[in-house]
């Protein structure tokens, strides 16, 4: 019965609270996603002891630990020591751009969800307002329940839209600060292992 008129009261604010319906359940996916991808991640102590098998040129044992350890950080090495005879800058360039959008997928889709969600409710609240004052047009103050009625219908949308924002916005940050983080980890183990590998390279010269 509680779920019955908690859906109810839902539905009172207009069509365009099936669109904010919508982006909540999107939004909550895409949080749960993250949220998984982001808890599997390992971490990244195991970096310094590749930085150091790189400088004592046991290059396979290097790439091995990074098989062991699924992170982005671990890819990027991987992939400079792979090439380290041709550009290994380049190739953990690459690797980074790559292993960075995988760490910023769905938030993009988050970010318009944030957006999107108060401006439909925003609008939905303009259409009932516009809908009460056609009743009062018509009606006049008689029926000053149905216009107040409608005025509250109407504020159900805005609310909507606002508390769908404001629930995703706080995993959003969290995960935006998550991605920075480890994109600043990328770039300063791969200059690290850019330098290692070409110490190792000017020893063998």
């Amino acid at each position: 019965m509680l779920e019955f008129g908690f859906i109810k009261a839902l539905m009172a604010g207009g069509l365009l609270m099936l669109p904010i319906i919508l982006c909540s359940v999107v939004a909550l996916a895409i949080i749960l996603e993250r949220a998984w991808f982001f808890y599997k991640l390992p971490s990244t102590e195991k970096a310094d002891e590749m930085i150091t098998l790189v400088t004592q040129k046991k290059y396979d044992d290097a790439i091995s630990l990074s098989e062991e350890a699924q992170h982005p950080v671990f890819r990027v090495l991987a992939s400079g020591i792979r090439s380290r005879s041709d550009a290994p800058e380049k190739a953990m360039e690459a690797t980074g751009m790559l292993e960075v959008s995988r760490l910023k997928k769905g938030l993009p889709s988050l970010d318009t969800i944030i957006t999107l969600s108060p401006l439909l409710g925003l609008l939905g609240t303009i259409i009932g307002m516009i809908d009460s004052f056609g009743i009062m047009a018509i009606e006049g103050m008689g029926s000053p329940h149905a216009v107040t009625g409608g005025v509250a219908e109407a504020l159900i949308c805005t609310a909507g839209g606002i508390t769908v924002a404001v629930l995703a916005l706080i995993p959003y940050n969290y995960f935006l600060v998550r991605t920075e983080r480890i994109t600043e980890q990328i770039e300063h183990y791969a200059t690290r292992n850019e330098s290692a590998l070409q110490a190792t390279a000017a020893v063998t010269s």
